[in-house]
C-alpha cells in the first residue's frame, strides 16, 4: 500500500537518535555523556539519573545548554516526547545536539538503574 512517513511538528523531518538504557548507564558511569533532563524542577527534584543536570522545556533554550567537553550531551524526559520537543529546537538553532534517552526516565527507573535525588 505505500510507505508510512511520520512527520512530527510542522514540516519538520530530522530525526532524533535514540540511546538505549544499558550504553546510557555505561556512559554515565564512564562519565561520557552530560544528561540534561528536560522534565520539570519539581520533577527533577523527585528522582533523576545520576550526574544529570535540569533544564526544563518550559524554559529551554538550545542556545543555554552547558559545554560539554568530550562528553556527549544527551537529553531525557519522562516519556520522549518533552525530551523530543528540545530536540525539535536544538535542530531549529542548529545545536549540535540530536540525541534522546529511549524511554525516557520511566524506562530508567523502571529497569532498575541507578537514581539520584
Amino acid at each position: 500500500m505505500g510507505e508510512r512517513i511520520m512527520v512530527f511538528g510542522f514540516g519538520k523531518s530530522a530525526k532524533h537518535r535514540e540511546i538505549a538504557l544499558h550504553e546510557l548507564a555505561g556512559m554515565v558511569a564512564a562519565n561520557q555523556v552530560l544528561v540534561v533532563d528536560v522534565r520539570e524542577a519539581d520533577e527533577f527534584a523527585s528522582g533523576h539519573i545520576p550526574g544529570s543536570i535540569n533544564m526544563p522545556l518550559s524554559t529551554f533554550q538550545p542556545g543555554r545548554l552547558p559545554a560539554s567537553g568530550d562528553r556527549q550531551i544527551v537529553l531525557t524526559c519522562l516519556g520522549g516526547k518533552r525530551s523530543g520537543m528540545a530536540l525539535d529546537q536544538c535542530g531549529a538553532a542548529q545545536a549540535s545536539v540530536d540525541t534522546h534517552l529511549a524511554g525516557g526516565f520511566g524506562a530508567w527507573t523502571k529497569a532498575g538503574l541507578p537514581v539520584e535525588r
